[in-house]
């Protein structure tokens, strides 16, 4: 068996290596976007991925490069360069951080949760560090400016703060169990609000919907919407198992004799349960939808549908990518 000289120079690395029309196909996409363990990478191995992919995509095909090798650097130089302006993300804001990020966040909000400082502390966290990845990940053709990072940013995390020390209260003369989901609930109430105000310019504006071979047809509002409810859908969908069945098993823990015991293992547990959940669910939920949501020409504005037909009268559906 002769090794074949070279790769063809015609593998589309631009778009996933998996079919996208198909949960499956999403979902084996984000387990390998979401991967902890490039975080671990060194500098000169995320350098060297990004040479491959741009000699690559330039044409240039190393000798001996297999196809495995190719979707390897791929998925290494997407894991840690910005799509849109191909910079270099920050460490802590790249989708390979958010398992262990938020489970050492959330780990530590569902264990103290008991008292006002505690939880004041880890919603503001929480929402710093979602403010980090929401940045990290924005969109290259609107570019969020510093005001509008922090109006969201203020926002989510006094909506946060609210809802939990709200909600707080609230539980203090009902079962135990209920004051453990107050954490999940916040964040919910977060996500609602971060979201939409983050990506404002989008709703306001609209964003970019394309044919199917990405010929750009306009801009619409309508498409903004459908994609934001969709991110915050599939990021609460993301929060839900991390943040409701840990609870469920440490209530039932703690009223062992072990736990009472050893009551500093309470965290360390807590985070372990948190991250098994979030290994499966952050990919899973990410997957939800496809990256490159559609929608029916019907369905948008008026005056956009008319832009359309002026272009492409027979064109029934529009594409945009729907963010993360």
């Amino acid at each position: 068996q002769k090794m074949p000289l070279s790769l063809p120079a015609t593998i589309n690395i631009r778009e996933p290596r998996w079919d996208q029309s198909t949960f499956q196909g999403r979902a084996k996409h984000f387990f390998m976007v979401t991967d902890p363990r490039n975080l671990l990478l060194s500098g000169a191995t995320l350098e060297e991925a990004r040479r491959v992919v741009e000699d690559y995509r330039a044409g240039t095909v190393p000798p001996g490069l297999t196809e495995d090798q190719l979707w390897r650097a791929k998925y290494i130089y997407d894991s840690a360069f910005h799509p849109d302006t191909g910079e270099k993300m920050l460490l802590v804001g790249r989708m390979s951080a958010q398992v262990p990020m938020n489970m050492t966040i959330t780990g530590c909000m569902l264990t103290f949760y008991r008292t006002t400082p505690a939880v004041l502390f880890w919603q503001w966290v929480n929402q710093s560090f979602n403010a980090i990845v929401n940045y990290t990940n924005r969109s290259g053709d609107a570019p969020i400016t510093p005001s509008q990072l922090g109006t969201a940013y203020v926002s989510a995390t006094t909506g946060a703060v609210v809802t939990a020390l709200g909600l707080k209260s609230l539980t203090k003369h009902l079962p135990a169990i209920i004051g453990r989901y107050v954490p999940f609930a916040a964040v919910a109430a977060a996500n609602c609000i971060n979201i939409p105000l983050m990506r404002q310019r989008e709703l306001k504006l609209g964003i970019p919907v394309t044919d199917e071979n990405g010929n750009r047809m306009g801009e619409s509002t309508a498409a903004a919407q459908k994609a934001i409810f969709q991110v915050v859908v599939s990021r609460i969908g993301m929060a839900a198992p991390a943040m409701a069945i840990p609870p469920v098993i440490m209530n039932v823990l703690e009223k062992r004799a072990f736990l009472k015991r050893y009551p500093y293992l309470n965290a360390p547990l807590q985070v372990s349960l948190v991250g098994l959940c979030l290994v499966f669910a952050t990919p899973l939920c990410c997957a939800l939808f496809p990256q490159k949501s559609s929608m029916h020409v019907r369905r948008l504005e008026p005056e956009v549908q008319a832009q359309i037909r002026e272009k492409d009268p027979q064109l029934e559906t529009v594409y945009f990518n729907k963010g993360l």
